[in-house]
């Protein structure tokens, strides 16, 4: 029997050797990072050391790393009481403090009209689809295209930038907030202080050196070009799909997409079936974000797109990384196709 095969990296990605290692040293360190003495200063240059490390990655030299317990509580402490725009396609986390007003074309692009009042995401956790942002962007969700795609915060243009370390191969449960230098923002957590201001309480001193050595690596593979070949695997079965059944569309194929994202619709087939009928064939995929999963009901990111409830509700995600070779996903490919077929000679 095969192995089982993880096609979910947008959901989380597997945790680097780099940070489990990172990880285990934190946890033998017995002082509080707010504490003067030597065990507590030992703490203390652990999280500056992710902080650089998260900064480096990021490309956000300069800029203020403010550590998180992740991306949703980042998107609290960047957006909420601003009254920002922004587009349906954004994740949960970002939509909860903004108001969905602004255009979106078929390709998932969104149309910004006031910058500095906006919230855009840099990449779309389910199409995969990649913004172009402008210049004095109030907030940008960069969860996705953290380690993926080459960018710099400092010159995207964007006054605060929303990181999880679990996307990129860290721990769950920590992310950050990057926030252009001088850039004034009440704390939603108060107490201690900690973190320059922004958000008090002790620190995940585990998760946040976990953060910073999978940033670091994941620096390193981007830089190397694994993320080329990972875009070169998910052409691959992106073409064996289309070959083998015209019926399907890609969503966003149109578009500049992350590397590692596939997003399919199977006519006459519901997403959440194919999820587990994949599951049961040895294939972890997912019918969107995995913050949404559990609820049955069309993607909001596919309607915004134009496509009518029903087709939204036929879409999977297919969401890959390094290491997934040209057999696995040709693998998928076939087991996807033949259960696809058995779908629709029961439905004739």
């Amino acid at each position: 029997m095969a192995a089982r095969l993880y096609l979910d990296w947008n959901a989380t990605a597997p945790l680097r050797p780099e940070a489990k290692a990172a990880m285990a040293a934190a946890m033998d360190l017995v002082g509080n990072p707010s504490s003067v003495h030597a065990e507590g200063r030992a703490a203390k240059a652990v999280i500056e050391r992710a902080r650089a490390q998260v900064a480096a990655a990021l490309g956000a030299d300069g800029a203020d790393i403010v550590f998180t317990s992740g991306a949703t509580e980042a998107a609290a402490l960047a957006c909420a009481g601003r009254g920002l725009a922004c587009a349906a396609v954004e994740h949960e986390a970002v939509a909860a403090w903004c108001a969905p007003v602004l255009p979106v074309d078929s390709e998932g692009r969104v149309t910004v009209a006031d910058p500095a009042t906006t919230a855009l995401q840099l990449a779309n956790s389910e199409t995969g689809v990649i913004q172009a942002l402008p210049e004095g962007l109030a907030v940008s969700d960069m969860t996705q295209a953290f380690g993926k795609v080459h960018l710099a915060f400092n010159w995207l243009g964007a006054t605060a930038g929303l990181v999880s370390a679990h996307k990129l191969g860290g721990p769950k449960g920590v992310g950050a907030l990057a926030l252009r230098r001088g850039t004034d923002l009440a704390a939603q957590i108060r107490g201690g202080g900690q973190e320059m201001g922004r958000r008090a309480g002790t620190e995940n001193l585990i998760g946040i050196a976990g953060f910073g050595a999978a940033a670091e690596a994941a620096a390193r593979d981007l830089a190397a070009g694994r993320w080329d070949e990972v875009a070169g695997i998910r052409n691959i079965l992106e073409s064996a799909l289309l070959a083998a059944e015209k019926r399907i569309i890609s969503v966003g194929n149109g578009a500049d997409r992350l590397p590692n994202t596939l997003n399919i619709i199977a006519p006459g087939w519901k997403g959440e079936i194919q999820v587990m009928a994949m599951d049961l064939a040895g294939f972890a995929v997912s019918a969107g974000s995995a913050c949404s999963s559990g609820k049955v009901r069309a993607s909001k990111v596919l309607g915004a797109m134009g496509f009518d409830e029903e087709r939204a509700a036929q879409a999977i995600r297919i969401s890959i990384g390094p290491g997934i070779g040209e057999d696995d996903v040709l693998r998928f490919a076939e087991s996807w196709t033949k259960a696809y077929a058995k779908t629709r000679a029961r439905a004739a």
